[in-house]
């Protein structure tokens, strides 16, 4: 009779790695039961998503209570536009929630910055990359600024016709136009607003469109007005190329020699212009060195 070795007996597993088979376990029946509804049938997967990140408009803040307003219902047309993204409001200053408030409300997760100024400057250069560094417990990313962008030579264009700009008045030769900016020590914010004005001239049928500050760089509206009438174009309209109502908006349009168009506001070329640079954030923004060398990439984006 032929003897049989002994066997040796199993050796039981670690409670710890029992635990860590048991949870990886149920992680998994998790997600499988995810996939599938209450009638039995197994869910699209493009209809499951994770939750998209927050999107955290920055404006510039005003003492004008106008411009808290208009900013807050342009926000609510983004809302309309996406719904289900939560969509958060910061300031750089004068108004609350102050940028690092919001930021610090939001908890963890991923976060865009989106900052609701026209072109580059100072705030979007340094401001908005140092308060995103500053919220470490999230991770966010710094959308462009709004301008240059077609979307925003279609809101101006609209909102001088709603002033008064007829289409025929393209056509003369006494017709031209100053785009009242807040202006910026940035050079490459002049080249932005320079950019916004070419691209509103050729909106408007040839009518050449000088752009113009209100505060840190020249030329003044005046200046610009006086500039247009040199050329024997005095009949004059001022575009407004700000985000909401305030100061800089009603000083540059008082400064106006004929019909002046209200700021972009809560046009809804500006709030589909929002989401489209907070998709290009989310996707993978093209890096803040190439945008700012290449200009044209933002109003052609």
């Amino acid at each position: 009779m032929t003897e049989t070795a002994p066997e040796h007996p199993r050796e039981s597993l670690p409670l710890d790695s029992t635990a860590h088979l048991l949870t990886r376990i149920t992680s998994q029946l998790g997600t499988q039961l995810s996939l599938v509804s209450l009638n039995g049938t197994r869910r699209p997967m493009h209809r499951i998503r994770r939750s998209a990140p927050t999107l955290v408009a920055v404006a510039h803040g005003s003492r004008d209570p106008q411009a808290l307003r208009t900013v807050l219902e342009l926000l609510d047309r983004v809302r309309e536009l996406r719904p289900g993204l939560d969509v958060q409001l910061g300031h750089i200053e004068l108004n609350e929630p102050l940028l690092p408030d919001t930021l610090d409300g939001i908890g963890t997760g991923d976060a865009v910055l989106v900052p609701l100024l026209l072109g580059r400057g100072h705030h979007v250069r340094h401001d908005l990359p140092r308060a995103a560094a500053a919220a470490g417990h999230l991770r966010t990313r710094v959308a462009e600024p709004l301008g240059p962008h077609p979307l925003l030579v279609e809101a101006l264009y609209e909102r001088l016709v709603e002033a008064g700009w007829r289409d025929e008045d393209g056509t003369r030769r006494d017709a031209g136009v100053v785009l009242a900016a807040a202006g910026s020590r940035d050079p490459d914010s002049d080249v932005d607003a320079r950019r916004t004005a070419a691209l509103l001239g050729e909106r408007l049928g040839g009518v050449p469109v000088v752009p113009a500050y209100a505060s840190a760089a020249t030329p003044t509206v005046q200046a610009a007005v006086r500039a247009l009438a040199a050329r024997g174009r005095h009949r004059v309209a001022l575009a407004s190329y700000f985000t909401a109502p305030g100061r800089f908006a009603t000083v540059s349009a008082a400064a106006a020699p004929g019909i002046a168009a209200a700021p972009l506001g809560a046009h809804p070329a500006v709030a589909r212009l929002l989401l489209h640079r907070y998709d290009r954030a989310v996707a993978g923004p093209v890096p803040a060195d190439a945008a700012l060398a290449h200009p044209h990439l933002l109003a052609t984006a």
